[in-house]
């Protein structure tokens, strides 16, 4: 077991780190039967070695039946056997560590699986129902829910049981809401902490952060009531207060993931005593448009200053369209709602874009986030109707496709089956035909491409602090241009005017996501880092 560290390392690693997300069951497959695994990891770490990344963000790895990707866990100090073993998630965690290479891996403390033991207790109608929110229901025979809430997947929040009772689940029917009330749920889930604090973790991302406490009188929703029935509740931060303690022995961090609109209440779950980072995702949600970027920067800024947090900057992650598509479509902003069949995207245009914004977001202070497979510029898939596999499309009806899109299996070399992911047979979710271009190995070799861009990004970034956490300062620009300095003399300019944008001629070029024009200026959609 690792030995618990001081509370803080020496330079705060976490304030300026790049984190790379791994998706194991798309990662890349070390025994061949169609799924990622945590042998695939291994054999990529000097891959991700090279590509310069500070830790890992692993998404659950844990003992699952896979109704929702892994975030249904049934136990959390097992790993699926499709991705391994426990003793392989440790010889993971050392080896990383011995590359310089930390780790953070997922909890999901709002719900557990319907395979979990507690769950499988609460059926047999022992006193674990207590765990979760189980109630009798409305009507004459009890035949209506509770009450009117709806899941985030679609759908009523509410499953009756066949004693005629009905249970909670704001995800997937598969996933019952634990009951934050009981002190069971909590000791249970500091102990999970230490357990794999004391393997090595350097820190935990917390899913769905903001919804674990819930109104227990279960009242029915009602538009702007405050507070809320069940996001962002008071309660939730003696919790977090409670898990920081855990965190300061070992050293540990976390990021929240945690969506909401009012940033004096996002800022309070950044205070000293609770996480340490949380996702931003105003700045995902953006269209590319210079001001409403610019304005999405100020305002993070702003909400992380009066508790002394450092930003996250997130381009994409496992849940939304990817970056290259995103910013390929007419409509260039973020919504889940825009998750349809068969939208058109230019491609060209997209990798473009997402080539400025990957300079734009690592220079940016704070942490960053790269979804694996962003450094491929990797679009999003189409997946043929009969193979999706994401719960938000059933929940749906059919009319949303879901989150496999951005969730296909990474290409590794060209010239191999099924674009080198490691399977003898297809992989558990089909690959696109073309997908062999966007292979690692092919990018190796190409000083233009999208891994190439970010490998070199990254090493000056390392080797440039002041480009890490630290102050911004916006330069006078022209309409639709992005200008800002950095310490040490460092500048990013993102041009996303429509005419190219003239470079400071007294300062020295450092990387630019495209070839500047023959007269030396910065064309559209194309980002500069420049030394003065």
């Amino acid at each position: 077991m690792a030995q618990p560290i001081p509370a803080r390392t020496p330079n705060d690693w976490w304030r300026s780190a790049v984190i790379y997300q791994v998706y194991v069951r798309s990662f890349a497959d070390g025994d061949g039967d169609g799924t990622g695994d945590l042998a695939g990891v291994r054999a990529r770490l000097p891959y991700l070695a090279e590509l310069g990344v500070d830790a890992l963000w692993f998404s659950p790895w844990y003992q699952s039946p896979m109704k929702d990707g892994g975030y249904d866990v049934a136990d959390y100090r097992a790993i699926d056997p499709a991705f391994g073993t426990l003793a392989e998630a440790e010889k993971l965690i050392a080896e990383a560590r011995e590359l310089g290479i930390r780790t953070i891996v997922d909890i999901v403390p709002n719900h557990v699986s319907a395979q979990h033991p507690w769950w499988r207790a609460a059926l047999a109608g022992g006193a674990e129902r207590e765990l979760f929110h189980v109630r009798p229901g409305r009507g004459d025979d009890g035949e209506l829910p509770p009450n009117d809430w709806t899941s985030e997947f679609g759908g009523p929040a509410w499953t009756r049981l066949p004693d005629g009772q009905w249970y909670l689940h704001l995800f997937a029917p598969e996933q019952p809401d634990l009951n934050w009330a009981h002190p069971a749920v909590r000791q249970e889930h500091e102990d999970i902490l230490r357990f794999w604090f004391e393997r090595g973790v350097a820190g935990v991302r917390i899913d769905s952060a903001a919804l674990l406490a819930k109104d227990p009188r279960l009242p029915d929703f009602v538009e702007g009531r405050d507070p809320h029935p069940y996001v962002d509740r008071d309660e939730l931060h003696d919790i977090y207060r409670s898990w920081r303690g855990v965190a300061d022995e070992y050293g540990g961090v976390f990021v929240g993931e945690v969506w909401l609109p009012d940033s004096e209440r996002f800022a309070r779950y950044l205070r000293p005593d609770e996480l340490h980072t949380a996702f931003n995702f105003s700045f995902l949600a953006c269209p590319w448009d210079a001001r409403r970027l610019r304005t999405s920067i100020d305002e993070t800024l702003a909400e992380h200053a009066p508790v002394g947090a450092p930003a996250t900057w997130v381009l994409c992650n496992h849940d939304v369209t990817r970056t290259v598509t995103r910013y390929g479509r007419e409509d260039t902003g973020f919504d889940f709602a825009t998750k349809v069949f068969g939208t058109p995207t230019d491609l060209a245009l997209g990798t473009r874009r997402a080539r400025a914004a990957a300079l734009l977001s690592l220079a940016l202070p704070g942490a960053v986030y790269v979804y694996q497979g962003e450094e491929l510029g990797l679009p999003e898939a189409d997946i043929p109707r009969d193979r999706i596999q994401d719960p938000m499309h059933f929940r749906s009806g059919g009319t949303d496709p879901g989150r496999d899109g951005c969730r296909v299996p990474l290409p590794w070399a060209a010239e191999a089956p099924y674009a080198g992911f490691g399977s003898r047979e297809e992989p558990w979710l089909p690959q696109p035909t073309h997908w062999a271009v966007y292979a690692a190995d092919q990018q190796t070799e190409d000083p233009g491409s999208m891994l190439s861009l970010y490998r070199a990004a990254i090493r000056i970034r390392r080797a440039t602090p002041g480009f890490g956490d630290g102050p911004l300062t916006w330069l006078p620009s022209a309409d639709g241009v992005l200008a800002f300095a950095r310490d040490d003399g460092l500048v990013c300019v993102v041009n996303l005017a429509d005419t190219p944008t003239e470079l400071d001629g007294a300062s020295r070029l450092l990387l630019s996501s495209g070839p500047l024009d023959d007269r030396g200026r910065l064309p559209r959609d194309t980002a500069a880092w420049l030394l003065r």
